[in-house]
């Protein structure tokens, strides 16, 4: 029956009456605009009793990807009182986490992106700044889309991309200077520099605009393939005029490592432990002896030779070193079967696109039902065992097929799509710890997000510095993060803008943001200033300015999060 007038006024006086009270329904300050969502920090403000409930309830908690709630996990499953409990094991959970983006990136991702290189025919300089770059910065572009995907997180991958930058430029290129000091190469770091000074001011620009349109995210993606031009054409012509000076001497030294040098650094795919222990004659392994080394990820004579820390470590990498070993195929350029396993590259077969169908959206997708009766997981076996089974019957044990490099691209996009599910993971766990402790996104992305995801770079580039290439070390400090911004902040806001929105809306960015960007900013306004100065000879001073520097720029940041510094006017 339709409602009359005066019950259409009175069904509106009450739903009117009932939002202006849902804010003290849960103990919340009473706000003027009733049609304002509640902000999932104010959790921290209710009774313990009430926390399920409002967590639940509110949009702003909700957790749309990922595969564990864990703001659910840890208001409603634990009870109140084992609250820091959860909080510890999330926390364990994290650094486990961050293992499983080192594990990945270093033993799957990067060895197929270097055979897809090979494969490709493409050049050192153009692979180093491409895949070689992907590679090293797979976690922090993973973890900027996945925080995009979200603009609730959006403000974690401004500073995770803001904080590693500060971190790689102060802290990373620092600690080269004071390992070993060194001669910079000029007109690379100045290229580096300026490249990464634009990729920030545009960055600063848009933060400062408050949206994402898609001729800013076309900029993003067109600068960094105009660094990858610029990158081979000095390449180029430094080749060309080194031939012409051939017959003289050169004053300048070469941007690239010679071939000697190459060869002399020690590549992860070589043998550990030199000829004295090849044997004289080839090992003929049958299939199953095949399989069992193929998914044992543990070396018995390099387990006698290392200390109890590297064996600790080593037995929570397994876990998740046996899934991948499972699931992922590795090609190998550098062996000579190119790591071709016969049977456990067949089982790749089947369980490499399971592993990608589950990666996919929490593997929602692999649940669905096709004409109500088959799930998507179904189709994938059917198409996959027997696609196995074909390429097992014909081939053999020790001569990889003329396709094998089809597994680089395979072993490619499960890896890449495993490292995007962990990095959602991260950001998700992330915005749980800021709801906690009422931190705000780019704190954490500054901090926890930042480190996590450079902590790779500050070991490998040290160890390279320490082994006498320094030069190479200091040149990754700012030719990696480049592709980080560029790429990060460009495919994340595309991924999110669709066919009919063309922009991204950002959250009204804090005072912490502008303090983030600015110490970047001086960071590489010193390095600019400060390397020419020294006739690009960086020494131990340059060094430890660089770590006063990440000091200084973390306490302003902690104290403006905090509120002790803070406008005078908010």
């Amino acid at each position: 029956m339709p409602l009359t007038t005066a019950q259409w006024h009175m069904t509106t006086i009450s739903l009117s009456q009932e939002a202006i009270n849902f804010p003290l329904r849960w103990g919340l300050p009473h706000v003027n605009d009733t049609r304002e969502e509640a902000n999932c920090q104010e959790v921290g403000k209710l009774n313990s009793s009430l926390r399920c409930e409002f967590i639940r309830n509110t949009s702003d908690c909700s957790n749309n990807n990922g595969y564990v709630d864990y703001l659910d996990g840890a208001f409603c499953s634990f009870p109140p009182p084992l609250l820091p409990m959860a909080i510890f094991l999330y926390a364990l959970w994290l650094l486990y986490l961050f293992i499983i983006l080192a594990v990945t990136a270093e033993k799957f991702f990067c060895p197929n992106l270097s055979a897809i290189s090979r494969t490709l025919r493409l050049s050192h300089n153009v692979a180093g700044v491409t895949f070689l770059a992907f590679g090293n910065g797979a976690p922090d572009v993973f973890s900027a889309v996945a925080a995009f995907s979200d603009s609730r997180t959006a403000g974690l991958a401004i500073g995770a991309l803001f904080g590693a930058g500060v971190f790689v430029t102060t802290v990373v290129a620092g600690g080269i200077a004071l390992v070993k000091p060194f001669t910079a190469a000029s007109r690379p770091f100045l290229r580096d520099i300026v490249f990464y000074m634009v990729a920030i001011f545009l960055t600063f620009y848009v933060l400062y605009r408050g949206y994402v349109s898609l001729p800013d995210v076309l900029v993003y993606l067109l600068l960094y393939f105009a660094y990858v031009l610029v990158v081979v054409l000095s390449t180029w012509v430094y080749r060309r005029m080194r031939h012409q000076l051939s017959s003289g001497p050169i004053l300048d030294e070469p941007e690239l490592l010679t071939d000697t040098e190459e060869d002399s650094i020690p590549t992860p795919h070589g043998s550990e432990y030199g000829d004295e222990y090849r044997p004289l004659l080839p090992l003929q392994h049958t299939t199953w002896q095949i399989m069992w080394h193929g998914i044992n990820p543990v070396d018995a004579r390099k387990w006698r030779q290392k200390r109890w820390p590297w064996k600790i470590l080593k037995l929570f990498k397994v876990p998740i070193e046996i899934l991948l070993l499972l699931c992922v195929p590795v090609v190998d350029p550098d062996r000579e079967d190119r790591n071709w396993q016969r049977p456990l590259n067949c089982l790749h077969v089947i369980t490499s696109p399971l592993l990608c169908l589950l990666c996919l959206q929490s593997g929602t997708y692999a649940s669905y039902l096709i004409q109500g009766v088959l799930p998507v997981w179904g189709v994938f076996l059917l198409i996959g065992i027997p696609l196995s089974l074909i390429i097992f019957f014909t081939t053999k044990n020790g001569e990889p097929p003329k396709y094998h490099c089809i597994f680089s691209f395979m072993g490619f996009i499960t890896s890449a799509l495993w490292i995007s599910t962990a990095a959602t993971e991260i950001v998700n766990l992330l915005r749980t710890f800021g709801v906690v402790f009422c931190l705000s996104n780019t704190v954490l992305g500054l901090t926890l997000l930042a480190w996590g995801n450079s902590i790779g770079d500050f070991v490998s580039d040290l160890t390279l510095a320490r082994q006498g290439y320094p030069r190479m070390a200091f040149s990754a400090c700012f030719g990696g993060i480049i592709f980080n911004v560029l790429i990060g902040v460009g495919l994340g806001c595309l991924l999110q803008m669709g066919r009919s929105n063309t922009e991204l809306q950002l959250e009204a960015q804090s005072l912490l943001v502008w303090v983030l960007a600015g110490g970047l900013g001086v960071s590489l306004v010193f390095s600019l200033i400060a390397v020419p100065l020294q006739c690009f000879h960086l020494r131990r001073g340059y060094g430890i300015a660089l770590l006063f520097l990440y000091v200084l720029f973390l306490v302003v940041a902690l104290l403006t999060e905090f509120g002790i510094i803070k406008l005078e006017n908010s």
